[in-house]
């Protein structure tokens, strides 16, 4: 029981620093500023949802996907590095905060933006598919691997009640505030995603050095 609380507590530690849902909170209230309440809770189950399965799928296949194609961890971040610092740049013109979308458009705007960025490589970055590849093989047998599904999923809960709480926040700030958070975040996401890129490139170049 003992192993199985130190697992379950260093899984936890290792996600919650890595998923960080206070972190995506910002893109998320950028991106959802055109929606009502009711629409960016959806946003959020959704995004929340399909980051919980990818999670597990990668978990539990992710090391043969990647053989299979060939794709390694750090061109995974290198590409998310690209997609945040796209990000970060239009959230630093205060662009996403004047996005206007029509009740015929809402639905499409909900189903592409819950998968990419926001379930894919925000809340399933990079770092989380490593962790919950590395975790779920180090789990040495099925009460440590439910252990491990329990930790995501709570971790996956953590960030969509943060995600339904960002509209209040937004609400409370007013458009103003919005748009000076938006350009404050936006700067910090493009520093976020010049680290991942060259976070990814570094051990790229050194393989290609050494070879």
């Amino acid at each position: 029981m003992t192993d199985l609380i130190q697992y379950g507590l260093k899984a936890f530690a290792a996600f919650f620093s890595i998923i960080n849902p206070l972190g995506i909170m910002p893109v998320f209230m950028s991106m959802t500023a055109a929606l009502d309440m009711k629409a960016r809770r959806k946003v959020a189950t959704k995004a929340s949802f399909l980051a919980f399965v990818f999670l597990l799928v990668f978990a539990m296949a992710g090391q043969l996907v990647f053989n299979f194609f060939s794709i390694t961890v750090d061109s995974l971040r290198m590409v998310g590095g690209i997609i945040f610092f796209m990000m970060g740049y239009e959230m630093l013109q205060a662009r996403l905060s004047r996005v206007k979308i029509s009740k015929e458009e809402e639905n499409s705007y909900i189903e592409d933006i819950s998968i990419t960025p926001l379930a894919i490589p925000m809340i399933c970055g990079p770092g989380a598919i490593t962790n919950s590849i590395i975790f779920w093989e180090d789990a040495g047998d099925a009460p440590q691997k439910a252990v491990l599904i329990g930790v995501i999923f709570l971790i996956i809960l953590i960030t969509w009640i943060v995600l339904v709480g960002a509209g209040r926040i937004m609400n409370f700030i007013g458009d103003t505030g919005n748009k000076i958070l938006l350009r404050l975040m936006g700067l910090i996401v493009m520093v976020i995603a010049v680290e991942f890129f060259f976070a990814g490139l570094k051990p790229i170049l050194q393989s290609i050095i050494t070879n």
